[in-house]
């Protein structure tokens, strides 16, 4: 969680592997639905659809960003311009598909460099958003797995685990109290100033009202990528029913928690399969329409993001610079 921000040789070493990874993904989405069938079932998309699809995705940006720059205001960040926090979120895309945590850190790096708040605590806002996002789109997927109880241990389990993480941060006295009896170890002392900071964040913004206000924001944002799943399902063909909608929102929002408790950079492989394996099961739709779909909707989301995140890169040389270890004790903070 304390990890050495990466040089930047080495940050781009990890994006490239993430990158190649990406690359392997789509190629054997393609081979299971077989590229021929593939190709021309994308040929045969309707592509007029296709913005509505990358504009929803936006629209969960946007919605991501306002609770990304809520949480730093609750953690005291009010020296940040809104413009600039927008652009260390999107930023922070690329960092999605590289290897171990190197987002978390460097993420929270910029933040500290550009605000002054602790790393410690920019690593809680990160922690905040993915587990603000888990609990919207459990939620979201709610519905579909009441209909496919076959999900049900898989949903049941991920969301005691987040649950019972934010309920135990509220304990705040129980916290401080461990921290204080681990503090008598030798060989760990030295990490208890910043496990401190990463908790007071996260005490913070795990508080009942900013997990609402965070959750709600999640459920909508998500919600508009799921439509636009939806819009991408129509396009290959499906009915423009109730239940396609129903489904395709199921089916996105599970297969990102699928995606996300793989560990996998961007969680690739996982999610893809995820996706793809439920359209065929599910939906009954033969192979290459939902890999095809599986590649429709990846594009319009993982790689949209990561491509916005790349051309910010690309005009923020100050941010590829920040590569040097802030102190982490609470007197240089």
């Amino acid at each position: 969680m304390m990890n050495k921000p990466p040089s930047i040789r080495s940050l781009w070493q990890r994006l490239g592997l993430g990158l190649i990874l990406g690359f392997l993904v789509l190629l054997a989405l393609a081979l299971f639905g077989d590229i021929r069938q593939v190709i021309r079932t994308a040929q045969n998309f309707e592509w007029r659809v296709y913005p509505l699809a990358l504009g929803l995705t936006l629209f969960n940006y946007t919605l991501r960003f306002i609770k990304w720059h809520y949480y730093l205001h609750q953690m005291g960040v009010t020296n940040l311009a809104w413009y600039q926090s927008l652009r260390l979120f999107i930023a922070g895309f690329p960092l999605a598909v590289t290897p171990g945590k190197v987002g978390e850190a460097l993420k929270a790096v910029w933040v500290h460099q550009k605000s002054g708040l602790p790393v410690a605590q920019g690593i809680s806002v990160v922690l905040a958003e993915r587990i603000s996002d888990g609990l919207a789109v459990l939620i979201l997927s709610a519905s579909g797995v009441l209909a496919y109880p076959q999900y049900w241990p898989a949903f049941a389990t991920i969301a005691l685990i987040l649950l019972a993480g934010v309920i135990l941060s509220q304990f705040r006295s129980l916290i401080l109290g461990i921290f204080d009896l681990i503090s008598r170890l030798r060989w760990i002392n030295r990490l208890i100033p910043p496990l401190r900071q990463f908790y007071e964040g996260a005490f913070i913004l795990f508080r009942p009202q900013a997990t609402l206000i965070a959750v709600m924001l999640g459920g909508i944002s998500w919600l508009g990528e799921g439509i636009g799943f939806y819009l991408i399902l129509t396009g290959l063909g499906l009915p423009a029913t109730a239940q396609t909608a129903g489904l395709a929102i199921f089916i996105l929002a599970f297969s990102t928690v699928i995606g996300a408790v793989s560990t996998l950079p961007g969680g690739l492989g996982a999610a893809e399969a995820s996706i793809t394996g439920m359209l065929v099961l599910l939906a009954h739709i033969p192979h290459a329409q939902a890999a095809a779909a599986t590649l429709l909707i990846r594009l319009a989301t993982l790689w949209f993001g990561v491509t916005l995140g790349l051309i910010t890169w690309s005009v923020s040389p100050d941010l590829l610079g920040l590569m040097t270890r802030p102190s982490l004790s609470p007197e240089h903070e």
